[in-house]
């Protein structure tokens, strides 16, 4: 069916409002007027006004559905040369940087011989709280100088200054569908159909999205991005790049006990628990508040994978939970995390279009950092923007590549990222290895790795029985997984009571339920009249499929099992975009063995949370 669409054009069209995008349009803004408000950049599509620069952001505001970080914040203090913590909501410069080993007070987590050998030295030195923090913090690892930030805070501060020069649009709340090809060139963007059923078939009120049309695009929309990811698929990835590493951040921002001894600008780094392959954090924010998660990543060999419960025991740990109790949850969220770094980097520039931020490769997977260098991305975009307008030249490949390729390769954005490409390869082979070749990595500058096969992650998830081997007896392990099939249920829960993890005690304040955190920290919004953005693409592919990795790793509970086995169900109104379904299947994709059934695309709404 031919549908008839609006056109608009623009000069440059931007997917996605992060902090990469934050830098690309302040520094671009910085210079499209003169000092009298004169062009200084001239726009082809309004001749005699300044370059005509539109965003659009699937989330309902700027500031929704984003997380807490440190960072060391080289790139965005380059940017703000008189940049205060304190003018910014929520920031503080950091104080205190502690790396924490945890031990297993309940005795319930998977540990290897290495790590048990681990536990018996550190449990030696431990103070009591089963912990032991490390009295080294090496350098690549150390946030000096640097500063904790809400990034929903942050970009909404960056945000009101760019709206506030009326120099750039910034429209969120308009989901973008998918970029427009014509051939290999990009020549603008499609927004979402809105008045359509949830499989995208028009309904009463059908309005067609319409065609922004650009010489340029800039694609900032993340790890699941759909501009990033038709681009993706359209182009491949280079030569020996994949996208295999992953992880959901999980997280809460909690209001701290009033008898707190924690200071803003103190920083927690752990490893150990709940499971040894799980890294948590705690950042603590101005006015009693923290910030405080885990990290799942793909190389956590569970087909019982999930995140909430885990990030519970992970707060009761007696090292972290001295400090929680009598706190009360303020907000919470999570996010998949692109973990291949510049392993895992797509086609950065083509005719038309350029990619900067999480998508584009440019987390630190050695630092464990992407913030401030997703940032340097879009400062580095936008100072070949700027010299390829001032020189008249156009958004081809060519100039591109001259313009801001030449700026990313040659700084340190691509230095640390070239040295961190193998860091995190002894992973492959275990914890223990992985932490090794970490610091090898780090001590040599990148000279020296551990190497180790990086697999898809549904080639090397277990089955439950193996899972559970030496630990639930075959016959219980069926018994639990039939039982919850004929019922629709979860496995997580009852695998997890079976191996001897506690009951959450719930005390309505703090530890609560999964459903509960959805309506305390946090409200989830789904504006009517749009299709459906998490889609099981070949149902045949979940039938039989137990457990279902999408159901135990959804992190709002969005996807839920069906009666008696069958296609998952999905509920976008408890969905928070965080995409964590598409990279845990564990069924590859017909004709695309490197991405999964699960289809993520465009959406709207999502969490409503600045905070998180």
């Amino acid at each position: 069916m031919t549908i008839d669409r609006q056109t608009m054009e623009v000069d440059i069209a931007c997917v996605g409002f992060g902090p990469a995008m934050g830098g690309f349009l302040t520094t671009l803004s910085r210079e499209l007027v003169d000092e009298s408000g004169m062009p200084l950049l001239e726009s082809r599509v309004m001749p005699g006004m300044p370059l005509q620069v539109l965003c659009y952001e699937r989330a309902d505001d700027i500031s929704f559905g984003v997380s807490g970080v440190v960072t060391r914040g080289r790139s965005i203090r380059g940017t703000f040369t008189e940049l205060n913590p304190a003018d910014i909501p929520m920031a503080a410069p950091v104080t205190d940087e502690k790396v924490v080993y945890l031990l297993d007070p309940v005795g319930a987590s998977r540990r290897s011989f290495g790590i048990k050998v681990v536990d018996k030295v550190v449990g030696l030195l431990s103070s009591g709280d089963h912990a032991f923090e490390l009295p080294y913090i090496p350098p690549f690892l150390h946030k000096n100088d640097g500063m904790v930030l809400s990034i929903g805070q942050f970009t909404q501060w960056v945000g009101s200054q760019l709206m506030a020069s009326g120099l750039v649009q910034v429209w969120p709340g308009m989901p973008v569908s998918e970029p427009l090809l014509e051939g290999d060139q990009v020549v603008g963007i499609r927004l979402a159909d809105q008045g359509v059923n949830k499989d995208g078939s028009p309904a009463a009120g059908f309005m067609p999205g319409m065609d922004i049309r650009a010489p340029l695009t800039v694609v900032g929309d993340g790890p699941v991005g759909p501009v990033g990811q038709a681009l993706d698929r359209h182009f491949g990835l280079p030569e020996d790049n994949h996208q295999r590493e992953w992880a959901v951040g999980m997280k809460f921002v909690v209001e701290l006990p009033e008898n707190t001894t924690l200071k803003p600008g103190t920083v927690f780094h752990t490893i150990g628990f709940p499971e040894p392959e799980i890294f948590g954090f705690l950042y603590v924010y101005p006015d009693r508040v923290a910030s405080l998660g885990i990290f799942v990543p793909s190389w956590f060999d569970s087909p019982i994978r999930t995140s909430y419960r885990y990030l519970q025991h992970w707060m009761m740990h007696p090292a972290i939970w001295q400090h929680l109790e009598g706190g009360t949850l303020r907000s919470w969220g999570a996010k998949t995390l692109q973990e291949s770094g510049k392993r895992g980097e797509p086609f950065l520039v083509g005719d038309g279009f350029a990619r900067i931020g999480e998508g584009s490769g440019s987390t630190n997977v050695l630092t464990g950092s992407g913030v401030d260098e997703a940032w340097a991305t879009g400062v580095q975009l936008a100072e070949g923007v700027i010299e390829l307008v001032k020189e008249g030249k156009p958004f081809s490949k060519e100039n591109l590549d001259a313009a801001y390729l030449r700026r990313r390769r040659s700084s340190w954005v691509e230095q640390e990222a070239e040295q961190a490409k193998c860091a995190r390869d002894g992973f492959q082979k275990g914890v223990l290895t992985g932490l090794i070749g970490m610091g090898l990595t780090g001590l040599t500058g990148g000279k020296i790795n551990l190497s180790g096969e990086i697999k898809r992650p549904f080639d090397r998830i277990p089955t439950l029985q193996e899972y559970c081997s030496g630990r639930i007896a075959p016959e219980k392990v069926q018994e639990i997984q039939q039982g919850a099939v004929a019922r629709g249920e979860s496995l997580a829960d009852a695998i997890m009571d079976e191996l001897g993890w506690p009951q959450i005690p719930l005390d309505g304040q703090l530890l609560i339920s999964q459903q509960d955190a959805l309506l305390m920290g946090g409200k989830v919004q789904a504006p009517a009249g749009f299709r459906d953005h998490v889609v099981m693409l070949d149902p045949e592919r979940c039938s039989g499929c137990s457990p279902q990795l999408c159901v135990e790793i959804c992190s709002g509970q969005a996807i839920t099992a069906s009666e008696g086995g069958g296609i998952p169900q999905f509920d976008r109104e408890k969905c928070i975009h965080c995409g964590a379904c598409q990279w845990n299947c564990d069924k590859p994709r017909k004709g695309d063995a490197e991405r999964t059934n699960v289809d993520f695309r465009a959406g709207a709404g999502g969490l409503h949370s600045a905070e998180s």
